[in-house]
């Protein structure tokens, strides 16, 4: 207050940086803030002095998780003529009683990671509601991503996964992460699968826990789970859940669109994603890639094994979806290799195909993976089987196949409507013009007219029946030692 000599107490203040009511104050009391005892009496009654430790901390007592809104609630039932403006002040009452009184709270302890030491494993969901949105041909893609992590390095690895958390996706993904790593950690934690496990019988987790064990023991690892709900346990990688969507987002935004051709096409565009993350701790990534465990000469099995039987369908049902398969199979045995999105089909040890893997509806209905080549030649005998077929509308192999199918039934009587498209079916089957048929197909439905078949047919000829013969006479032996004794003359 040096300014106080020549000056008045609100210019003085002023010049010292405080109000003129502190300068008042001050020459009242000429002491400090922290050297007066004497606490500053309450401006209003406490309006909870009565309730709350007659009711609120027997609450906080007896359910010391409950939450100051809940007690707030109660209190308002019990006292009708409570002022709903002492919410704040009950909020604060009670943390400074649980600062006081409440109960230990859990601590976590920062680890210093070991080079080559633990690696984690975990799913993170791609389709929350403000997530990115990508589209696979113009479908949306429900999908997740596995995603592995060094603890030390941060090395990154992610796989898109179509189905949910499986120890397929697991297997699958962890091999192909430590394979591009080039060596194996000593430790690797997971989640304990928690919804792999879900709706599994205690056989199934025990022969689910087995494979995990047997995957581990493969790559040399020791197989380690943190506590079931306690997600900070496996934080090394659950912070990085964040950072990965939000870099998926913003390639997104980069990009212009979510759109892509196939799913080739964007496990690719995330795999440069990933690249560029792990481009930038290279020097780390070496350091720990030194000192990881050999791998083993081969890769473990990454698929789940079982046997079907071909019905007279046509296909078989595995997992709540029903495939086709050629109507040649009927009543063999197959063995189906089942990956996270495709299964191998084998017959004893021969290779037969590959079909895409399909998904149940979340309704409960099953699924239906159908390909109309194998069943369009028992169709062409049973036209009039299309009309009410369970998996119709898979059936179409394009959106134009069914427009047009639906614009039949409009224009003409179901008999006549289902030969017609069967026949189309037929014809983009014999002549291999899928494609280039639905094109035609699109423009008649634009321009609202039927499909002219015979038009059709004779635009994608030639048709292989109609083709003419062709008769190869082959020349005797014989003919040629004319030849032989030619050459012989002249050359005597």
């Amino acid at each position: 207050m040096k300014f106080r000599n020549t000056d008045a107490p609100p210019v003085a203040a002023a010049k010292a940086s405080f109000s003129a009511a502190t300068a008042y104050r001050f020459e009242h009391d000429s002491r400090l803030p922290s050297h007066k005892t004497k606490v500053r009496d309450r401006r209003r009654p406490d309006p909870l002095v009565e309730i709350f430790d007659a009711e609120v901390v027997p609450m906080l007592r007896a359910a010391p998780g409950l939450r100051a809104v809940a007690i707030f609630e109660e209190l308002q039932r019990r006292h009708l003529d409570l002022s709903p403006g002492i919410r704040r002040t009950l909020e604060r009452r009670i943390r400074s009683w649980r600062a006081l009184h409440g109960v230990e709270q859990e601590v976590i302890f920062r680890q210093v990671h070991e080079p080559g030491r633990m690696a984690l494993s975990d799913f993170t969901e791609m389709n929350d509601a403000d997530g990115p949105h990508v589209r696979i041909a113009g479908e949306l893609l429900d999908h997740r991503l596995y995603h592995f992590r060094l603890a030390y390095s941060g090395f990154e690895h992610v796989h898109v996964i179509l189905g949910g958390e499986s120890y397929v996706a697991l297997a699958e993904g962890l091999q192909n992460a430590l394979w591009m790593l080039g060596g194996a950690p000593r430790e690797h934690r997971s989640d304990s699968l928690s919804a792999a496990f879900r709706n599994l019988d205690t056989d199934a987790r025990e022969d689910l826990t087995r494979r995990y064990d047997a995957l581990c023991a493969h790559y040399g690892m020791e197989p380690t789970r943190n506590n079931p709900g306690i997600a900070h346990e496996n934080g090394a990688i659950e912070s990085s859940h964040g950072h990965l969507k939000k870099a998926v987002k913003d390639a997104l935004l980069m990009r212009g669109t979510g759109d892509f051709a196939d799913l080739l096409a964007y496990r690719g565009f995330i795999d440069e994603i990933v690249g560029r993350k792990n481009a930038r701790i290279t020097k780390r990534i070496e350091v720990e890639r030194a000192v990881l465990k050999p791998l083993p000469g081969e890769r473990t099995c990454d698929y789940e094994e079982t046997i079907v039987t071909v019905t007279s369908l046509s296909g078989f049902t595995l997992k709540r979806v029903f495939y086709t398969v050629p109507s040649r199979l009927i009543g063999h045995r197959l063995r189906v290799r089942l990956y996270d999105d495709r299964l191998d089909l084998f017959i004893g040890g021969t290779s037969l195909m590959t079909l895409d893997r399909g998904r149940a509806e979340t309704s409960g209905k099953h699924g239906h993976v159908v390909d109309y080549h194998h069943v369009i030649h028992a169709l062409r005998r049973k036209p009039r089987a299309l009309l009410n077929l369970v998996y119709r509308a898979q059936l179409f192999p394009r959106e134009a196949y069914r427009q047009t199918f639906d614009r039949l039934l409009e224009r003409l009587a179901e008999r006549p409507a289902c030969q017609l498209m069967v026949d189309l079916l037929g014809l983009a089957h014999d002549r291999g013009c899928e494609a280039d048929l639905a094109e035609c197909l699109s423009a008649d439905l634009d321009a609202g007219r039927l499909p002219d078949l015979a038009a059709l047919r004779q635009r994608f000829a030639p048709d292989p029946a109609t083709l003419p013969e062709v008769v190869v006479h082959l020349i005797p032996l014989s003919a040629y030692e004319v030849l032989m004794e030619n050459s012989v003359g002249a050359a005597a």
